[in-house]
């Protein structure tokens, strides 16, 4: 396998615009002056991105996939998003495993 130039300027061009989305989101979210209303709604677009990325897959897949998704949304609304992506992975190997 070779190293191509243009790959690797890529890889790194995406690795940098993710790392000044993230770093300028903390910065910028100091000035921004948080009431309870712009709380929420921050606190909101952890599980609307999950729901944005699992919701084709609910759609297009099987009914397997659509249980995990279905116990993703509902997991997403009290958990971190880590655990909440963990239990829909849990839950699509365990139908699968069982054979539906």
């Amino acid at each position: 396998m070779t190293l191509d130039l243009n790959i690797m300027i890529a890889i790194l061009a995406m690795a940098a615009s993710t790392v000044l989305t993230r770093v300028s989101g903390l910065l910028l979210i100091r000035h921004v002056e948080m009431n309870e209303r712009r709380r929420t709604a921050i606190e909101a677009i952890p599980p609307a991105v999950l729901m944005a990325v699992i919701a084709p897959t609910a759609f297009a897949a099987g009914w397997v996939e659509s249980l995990a998704c279905a116990a993703t949304a509902i997991a997403a609304r009290r958990l971190p998003m880590l655990v909440s992506v963990a239990i829909g992975v849990i839950t699509v190997a365990l139908l699968r495993a069982v054979g539906l």
